[in-house]
């Protein structure tokens, strides 16, 4: 399965956001084993170079640990994981007011839509 990725934010990075996004959602759980890098890169249809830069920079991110001869596993610190979605929440609030005011829209007009949603 290959991934339709978006010109305007380096594939890595995109990547890093779709394993932060599933472990959010729950599809990926604290403890999980990630697939190995030759297995995600033919998954996503991606170089394994640009998949190891991925698993590092989630290491870097502390959202994941690599055991050697064993794999790389997501973390079992649920502090780190609610620490992931407060900053995921505030890239998408940021990400949509900068869309809104560029498009001329004011937060509060927005908000009211927002609040009037069912």
């Amino acid at each position: 399965m290959t991934i339709d990725f978006s010109r305007d934010k380096p594939i890595y990075s995109q990547l890093v956001d779709r394993i932060c996004g599933d472990i959010l959602k729950g599809e990926l759980v604290l403890g999980d084993r990630l697939s190995s890098v030759r297995e995600y890169a033919v998954e996503t249809g991606v170089n394994v170079n640009t998949v190891q830069r991925v698993y590092k920079e989630l290491e870097a991110m502390n959202i994941t640990e690599t055991k050697r001869g064993q794999g790389t596993f997501i973390t079992t610190d649920e502090g780190r994981i609610a620490l992931l979605r407060e900053d995921m929440k505030n890239q998408l609030a940021d990400h949509f007011l900068t869309s809104i005011e560029a498009l001329g829209f004011s937060k509060e007009e927005m908000l009211f839509v927002l609040q009037n949603k069912s």
